[in-house]
This record gives structure tokens, sequence and C-alpha cells, in this order.
């Protein structure tokens, strides 16, 4: 792990699955830590003590100073339908924090070296399963695609003020918590196997490789732009059923059509029905080794 120094790092988002593996992380390697959280208590609570837990950006002096900013902040896409009501709480959620930020930036004496700013692979909308995406494909459409495109705009205002700058656009996060637990049940009961064609793309990354990047683009300084935050082997959600049951000694013989589970889900069910298949193109070319380049390695190492 890199050597720190006791910098000072503001984290939004930091109660969801990556925001405290990340904490936790910062705080073996002497970071001090602050949180920007609705719940504050709770937060706490939830942290440790060693972590300060703030609701409000009012709280923080013109003269306090942060080295880094990690802005993770925003509701789970994973839930209710998304009605008009709810993709406004999941737009508000992410720009509505991030445009606070950039306000507090604006008045800050002191400004942040680093800013690593979250997205989606959803950026590019839904694509066919065999175009291959970097971060020069074209963005795509949809809601997926306005949410995150909003929202990395939202983070650029802050390029001007002299703050570098990584936008990480992240796939599915397999990790101990997040979306891995949900998808693995049906399997783990027997029930897996194909949803819809099973040609929809998964584009996915280890939790460990999430922690490792970040702590990267925090300690050099040419990372700068957007990066896809995914492994280099992207995979067939068909390949995925089969390598789920073949890790947890499964069977994988049930498939379920695409039309039902549209109807369910509505316009959020391309989250499971739809994809893309992105590729870390440059985080390969300035050199990052995966540590967890292959799915099947990835499984057998979480479960």
């Amino acid at each position: 792990m890199t050597e720190h120094t006791g910098r000072r790092v503001l984290i939004t988002g930091g109660t969801g699955f990556i925001g405290k593996a990340l904490i936790k992380r910062l705080l073996l390697a002497g970071d001090r830590i602050t949180v920007l959280t609705r719940r504050p208590r709770q937060a706490s609570t939830s942290l440790g003590g060693a972590v300060r837990c703030i609701e409000t950006l009012a709280r923080l002096s013109a003269d306090e100073g942060f080295d880094v900013v990690v802005n993770l902040a925003g509701a789970p896409v994973v839930g209710p339908p998304w009605s008009k009501r709810r993709k406004s709480v999941l737009m508000h959620s992410r720009v509505g924090t991030t445009r606070a930020l950039i306000e507090w930036l604006g008045r800050t004496a002191h400004k942040p070296a680093v800013w690593i700013q979250a997205s989606a692979i959803g950026v590019y909308g839904v694509r066919d399963p065999e175009e291959v995406l970097s971060e020069d494909s074209a963005v795509g459409s949809g809601f997926m695609s306005e949410l995150c495109v909003a929202w990395e705009a939202a983070a650029r205002a802050a390029v001007p003020l002299g703050v570098r700058q990584a936008v990480l656009r992240f796939g599915l996060v397999f990790g101990p918590g997040g979306s891995l637990p949900f998808m693995l049940m049906p399997y783990r009961l027997g029930l897996g196997g194909r949803l819809g064609s099973g040609r929809q793309m998964l584009s996915w990354v280890h939790l460990d490789d999430v922690l490792a990047v970040i702590e990267r683009a925090i300690d050099h300084p040419e990372m700068t732009g957007v990066y896809n935050m995914v492994a280099p082997q992207p995979v067939h959600q068909s390949d995925f059923a089969e390598t789920a049951g073949r890790v947890l000694k499964r069977p994988t013989w049930l498939s379920l059509p695409a039309a039902p589970l549209r109807m369910l889900a509505g316009e959020m069910g391309q989250l499971f029905l739809d994809g893309q298949r992105v590729m870390p193109t440059r985080l390969q070319r300035e050199g990052y080794v995966f540590k967890h380049p292959t799915l099947e390695g990835t499984l057998r190492d979480l479960t």
C-alpha cells in the first residue's frame, strides 16, 4: 500500500459500500477523514470515532482545507421503479451534492490538490454487446446516461478552480456487499440462470481494484480526466450465470424471458437486461495491473 502522511480527505457517500471500504483503507494509511452525510450521528456510529461526520459544508470554515475530495454520493439506482419522483431523487443526490461541493470549493481558501469523482458506465447507454467501448466512445441516451452526464458536468466545474480531477466510471463493483450478494442469491437457492437473451454484457470490477485505483489517482498527478473503472474481461450474462453456478456448485437451469422482467422493473430493467462492453483502456495504457482480472477468480475470492 502507498505510504501516506496524514492527508486530510473529504468524502461524500462515505456510508455506502465503496465509501466504507475506502475509509477503512485510508484510516489504516494514516489519513484524516471527514465525511459529509445527511445522518451524521448514525454515520459516526457506523464508521467509528476516528472519522469526523458533518451534515453540511457550512460547518467548514473558509480557512479549513482538504488535500483530497472523493465524491461518491448518490442514492442507489437499484431500488424503487424509476418514476419521475425517483429519477429526481437519483439526480439530486448526485448533482445537488456535487454542486454544493463546488460552492464550498469556490469559497475555501485552501483548494484540494485532487478531486476523485464517481460516475458509471451507464453514461454510454444501452449498446450492442459486440461494440467495444473506451473512454473516447460517445455517450449514449436514456436516463442512466443523462444522470451520469449531468453528474460529471457538475463536478467538472472544479477544474477551472485549479483542482486536478480524475473521473472513475464504475462498472458493477463486486465485493463483500454491494450488488454481488443480491446477484448470487438465486444461484445459492438453485434458481440461477440466464436473464433474457443472456447476450447482454456485464462490465464488472473487484472492490480491491477500485480501492487501489482510487489511491493511485490520489497519488499520481498524471491521472486526470475520465477512466473506465472496469476489469479487462467483461462477460455475457449467460457466461456470468455459468461461472457463478460452477463456483457455487449450483445448477443454472432457469431461463427468465425479458418481457415480464421489463414489465416488472420498467425502465430500471435495462440494468439487468441490457449492458455495455466497456474496457479499462486508459488504466491499462498507463500501466495499471489488475489484482483480479478474471470473473471466475473474483467470484472464488469473494465466495
